[in-house]
C-alpha cells in the first residue's frame, strides 16, 4: 500500500471514529446523562435503605441502575423532541442535538421506544412490577404532563416535581418483600426529593430566566419573574426540608448521626435561600443552585451511612 494509500485509510478510520464518538455523544445530551444519573442515583440510594435489604447484590444494584436509567433516557428523549422547537430558541439547549437538527425527531422517537420497554421490563421481571409501574408513570407525567403544562402555567414546576421525586419510590418498591414491607420509608424519602426541587428548580429557572421567557417557558412563581415573592417560596420550601428531613430518624430508619447532618443540610439551604431574598440577584441564586446540587448525594449518603439494621 503506498504513502497516499495508507494516508487515506487513516482519514477514513479518524472519520468513523469520530463519526461514532458524534453519535455518542448526541445520545448523552438526548439521554441528558448528568440529570439522568442524578435520578438513578436517588432511586438506588433508597433501594438501599429499604429495611429488607440487608446485603448488598452488586447485580441487583447495577440491574436497578440500568433500568432506572434506560427508562429515565426515555424520558428526556420524549422531552427533548417536544421541546425541539423551544430548545433551538435558548442558548443553554440550542446544541441538543433534535433542536439543532443533528438527529431526526424519528431517530429520537426509536432512542425513546427502545430504551422504555427495556428499562421496564429490567425493572419488572428482575425486581417486580411495582418498580416497573412507578416508573411508567413518572415517565408519563414527566413527558406528557410536566413538559407541555411548561408554556402554561408555573404549576407546572409542582407537577413536575413528581416525577422528580418518584425514583426514591421506584427505588423502594424495588426492594418490594410481601411477607415484610412498609411504603412509609419510601413515602419519606418521596417527601425529601419533592420539596428540595422547589428551591433547586426555582434557582436555575431564576438563572436562566430570559432564555425561559424566550422560549416561552412559565417556570417562576410570580408572572414578573423574578422577584421577593420568589424568594420567600424558596425560603418557604427550604424551611419545610427541616422537619421533613428529621423524619427517617423518627420512623427508625437511619441514625441520630444522620439527623443532624441532615438539619445542618436543610438549614445551610435555608440559609442560601434567605440570602437570595436580601440580595436578589443571579449570584445568589447560582449559590443556592450549587448548594442543592451538593444536598442531594451528602443527604441521601448520610442516610445509607448510618442506616439502621433491621
Amino acid at each position: 500500500m503506498s504513502k497516499t494509500q495508507e494516508d487515506k485509510e487513516v482519514v477514513k478510520k479518524g472519520g468513523y471514529y469520530n463519526m461514532f464518538m458524534g453519535k455518542l455523544k448526541d445520545y448523552k445530551e438526548l439521554m441528558k446523562f448528568t440529570l439522568s444519573f442524578t435520578v438513578v442515583f436517588s432511586s438506588v440510594i433508597s433501594y438501599m435503605l429499604a429495611p429488607n435489604v440487608v446485603e448488598y447484590d452488586l447485580l441487583s444494584i447495577l440491574l436497578l441502575f440500568l433500568g432506572g436509567m434506560l427508562v429515565t433516557a426515555s424520558a428526556n428523549a420524549i422531552n427533548q423532541i417536544a421541546e425541539k422547537d423551544s430548545d433551538a430558541v435558548m442558548k443553554r439547549t440550542g446544541n441538543r442535538p433534535v433542536a439543532s437538527g443533528r438527529m431526526s425527531v424519528q431517530e429520537a422517537t426509536t432512542f425513546a421506544f427502545i430504551t422504555v420497554i427495556t428499562g421496564s421490563l429490567i425493572l419488572g421481571l428482575y425486581f417486580n412490577w411495582y418498580a416497573a409501574g412507578i416508573a411508567l408513570f413518572s415517565l408519563f407525567i414527566y413527558g406528557f404532563v410536566y413538559t407541555p403544562l411548561k408554556k402554561v402555567n408555573s404549576i407546572a414546576v409542582l407537577i413536575g416535581g413528581l416525577p422528580g421525586a418518584l425514583p426514591c419510590l421506584i427505588g423502594w418498591a424495588a426492594a418490594y418483600n410481601e411477607d415484610h414491607f412498609s411504603w412509609t420509608g419510601g413515602w419519606i424519602l418521596f417527601a425529601i426529593q419533592f420539596l428540595w426541587q422547589f428551591p433547586h428548580f426555582w434557582a436555575i429557572a431564576w438563572v436562566a430566566h430570559q432564555d425561559y421567557t424566550k422560549a416561552g417557558f412559565k417556570l417562576l412563581p410570580s408572572q414578573q419573574g423574578p422577584t421577593k415573592f420568589t424568594a420567600i417560596q424558596t425560603i418557604i420550601y427550604s424551611l419545610l426540608m427541616v422537619p421533613v428531613g428529621m423524619l427517617p430518624y423518627f420512623f427508625n430508619m437511619s441514625g441520630i448521626v444522620s439527623m443532624w447532618i441532615l438539619v445542618g443540610a436543610n438549614l445551610f439551604m435555608v440559609l442560601q435561600c434567605v440570602r437570595l431574598y436580601i440580595n436578589m440577584d443571579v449570584k445568589s441564586a447560582r449559590r443556592v443552585m450549587f448548594s442543592s446540587y451538593l444536598y442531594l448525594p451528602i443527604v441521601l449518603l448520610a442516610l445509607l451511612a448510618n442506616k439502621i439494621g433491621h
